[in-house]
Parts: C-alpha cells; structure tokens; sequence
C-alpha cells in the first residue's frame, strides 16, 4: 500500500516547511558530523596512550550511540504516528544538544561513551524529518523532495567534518562540542517556530496500533524487510571505516594536521555523496531503483579493495571521494524504494525501523572494525567494507522488488 498524500500539489505551505526542514537539518548535521572526526582524538587526549585501547574506545564511543538509537528507534517512529511528527523533530535536535554540549564536560572515556548513548537515546534527526516531510509532501512532489532532505544530509555531512576538524585544531576538541550543540539548537529553534503540522491523530483502536502490532506490521511485509536488510548491509559497510579512518589518515599525514585532514576526507565524501543523490536519483526515476542501486553498491565493493593499499594520502582521498557518489545513489534509490512502500499513516512506524536497522549497523560495524583492526591491521576493515557491500549488491539482485509506478 502506498502512502496518502493530504496537502494539495499547489499549497505552498508544505514547501514552506519543507525548505525550513531542510536548513535546520543540514544545520543538524552539519554539528552531529563535525564531531566525528575528532572523537578518536578526543579519546586520546582523555589519557588513552595505547592502541589498542584507542581502538577499543573509539569502537564502544560510536557503537554505544548507535545500541541506544535502535532501541529507541522505533518507539519515537510510533509515537510520531500517533501524536505527531514535529515534535519528534523538536525532540532529538533540543535532545541532542543537550547531550552533545555535556560531552565537553567528559572526563574519562566511560564518561564519553555514556553521554554518547544517551545521545543515541534522544536523537534521530534523520527519521524523524524525513517522517515530517514524506508525511506533509504531496505525492507528485514527493521523491523531489526526500531527494532535497537526502542533500541537506548530505550537504551537512560534507561541511561538518571539516569544520569540525578546523575548530578542534585551533580552538581545542572542547569546543567543538559546544558549537555542535548551539547548531542542533538552532535548528530545533527553526522548526518550532516556522513548521506548521497539520496532524490528525488516529480516533479509532484500530488505527492505535500499539508498538508491538505496528512493527510486526511492517515486518511482515517482505518488500520492506528485503529493504531493510539491505540498508543494514550497505550501512554497516559505510560505519566499518569511522573509527579507523581517522587513525588511517594520521599515518599519511604530517603531524598536526591529522584532524584537519581527515575532515577534509570525510567531507569530500559527503559532497560526492550529495552529487550522487542527485544525479543517480534522477537516473532511477527513469530506469528503476533496483537497476541503479546494484552497480552503485558493487562499485562500492570495489573501490574500497584498492584502499587497503594506499601508501599516501592522495589515492586514499580520491577512491573515498569516488565511493561516497555511488553510496548516496544507493541511499536515494532505498529512501524512494521505502517511501512508496510506507503504509499510510505508518510513516512513522517505518522510518523508526528503517532508523533501528541503521543503527544496529551503525553498532555493529565499529565493533567489526575494530576487531578486525586489532586482528588484521589498521587498514584491514576497508576488506571488511567491500565484503558488505557485495552482500548488499547479492541481496538487491535477489530479494529487492522494483518499486510500481
């Protein structure tokens, strides 16, 4: 069943909405990806000297964020549905500030991790505004429009890494804390005061799903677990390379500029990302989903094999700039898969779980990579990584449906 769409094609009140979603979520963004780069330092400058350890720390510090979420996922996606989807927005952009600006405050790492998963417990920017706009988004505007959220992401991921890396080589690792709280707050601000939701909430028993019914609902369908399944795939492979990837970067590099070089990296790949979702977005409007996301995420596979290699920082920078446009064609051709999947009034539900399975990746593939870090070597999880995604390119070749029109 596809989703309902209320608002008329010609109201300018959803896109009003729509562009101020859009810059309070690459506001969002921008501060949740500037402190990425730096959480492996900051680790360090906590007084974890080992290598292992900083392995072992930088691991639970992002796989502690990612348990909470999945956990939490699913119950703000059905509270979504039935009380609203802005204020699920509110929610985690004025809860991840205050979790994030207590992070400067951390002092040992098991301080760190715990703020994290409390950050993991309140936030998910990502599934509840894209929930808000499939939900208000009328339904010829519909893939347009997730595509413009998919590049305020993306958009967002790009900047936010270098700025991040920036302000802790000048201003301290600290800081950079404070600055992404003040942007999650400002964009929380922007949607309180300028998005308009016209929500009704469900009257009936048998449109209160509870928790339980509403996921084994939408489980059940095997168009979307098949998804699902390869979301989790293809994030996993994407989460494999963040704890390493900074510490790959500090091995190219002259000392000093580690931080601010692996921003640099990271964002490169965030903007081939963005590239990617619009270019390859429009090219599976004409020839299917199915069709651009399997070379998209078998090109990924094979991008990553030559960056096990890499002896200097110049190929490195250019096979991840290349992965990060096939890896946002995947993500746009999942996102309208999902979406014309999304039972109405269950967008919520659904984009919760999507979350869930996102975040499990998100869990499991720093813990992957850092075992196979201290097993294999520091450069072994970019195998791991092209492992994943020829799993998920197996799975869309065999299990994903091409979505009707």
């Amino acid at each position: 069943m596809r989703m309902s769409r209320s608002p008329s094609s010609t109201s300018t009140l959803w896109r009003r909405n729509l562009w101020v979603i859009w810059f309070a979520q690459f506001t969002a963004i921008l501060g949740f990806s500037s402190v990425v780069p730096i959480l492996p330092f900051y680790v360090q400058q906590l007084g974890v000297t080992d290598p292992n350890a900083v392995k072992f720390w930088s691991g639970a510090i992002f796989s502690a964020h990612a348990i909470t979420m999945a956990v939490m996922a699913p119950i703000w996606g059905t509270l979504a549905d039935r009380y609203g989807r802005k204020p699920m927005v509110e929610r985690a952009m004025f809860g991840g500030a205050v979790a994030i600006g207590l992070m400067s405050l951390a002092r040992t790492p098991l301080q760190l991790a715990l703020l994290r998963a409390f950050q993991g417990a309140l936030t998910g920017t990502v599934a509840a505004a894209t929930t808000l706009v499939a939900s208000m988004a009328p339904r010829d505007h519909l893939g347009r429009s997730l595509g413009l959220l998919q590049m305020a992401i993306y958009a967002g991921s790009s900047f936010g890494p270098m700025m991040g890396g920036v302000v802790a080589d000048t201003l301290g690792f600290r800081a950079t804390f404070w600055t992404t709280g003040s942007l999650l707050f400002l964009g929380g601000l922007m949607v309180f005061l300028w998005v308009q939701e016209n929500f009704s909430p469900p009257l009936s028993r048998t449109q209160r799903l509870s928790l339980l019914e509403s996921v084994r609902a939408a489980l059940s369908s095997t168009a979307l677990a098949s998804v699902f399944g390869v979301r989790f795939l293809a994030r996993t492979a994407g989460r494999l390379l963040a704890p390493v990837l900074p510490l790959v970067v500090q091995s190219l590099v002259p000392a000093g500029a580690a931080a601010t070089i692996s921003g640099v990296v990271q964002g490169l790949n965030s903007a081939a990302g963005a590239a990617g979702a619009v270019v390859l977005g429009r090219l599976s409007d004409r020839l299917g989903e199915r069709r651009v996301m399997l070379p998209c995420l078998l090109s990924s596979a094979v991008l990553h094999i030559p960056q096990y290699f890499v002896g200097s920082i110049v190929p490195l920078v250019v096979l991840y700039t290349l992965s990060g446009f096939a890896m946002g064609g995947t993500i746009t051709a999942l996102s309208a898969t999902l979406a014309s999947l999304a039972p109405a009034g269950r967008q919520g539900t659904v984009y919760g779980l999507e979350s869930t399975f996102t975040s499990l990746a998100n869990a499991i593939g720093p813990m992957l990579s850092t075992t196979l870090a201290v097993v294999g070597g520091l450069r072994m999880p970019f195998l791991g990584t092209a492992a994943c995604f020829s799993l998920a390119g197996l799975a869309t070749a065999y299990l994903v449906r091409e979505r009707q029109p």
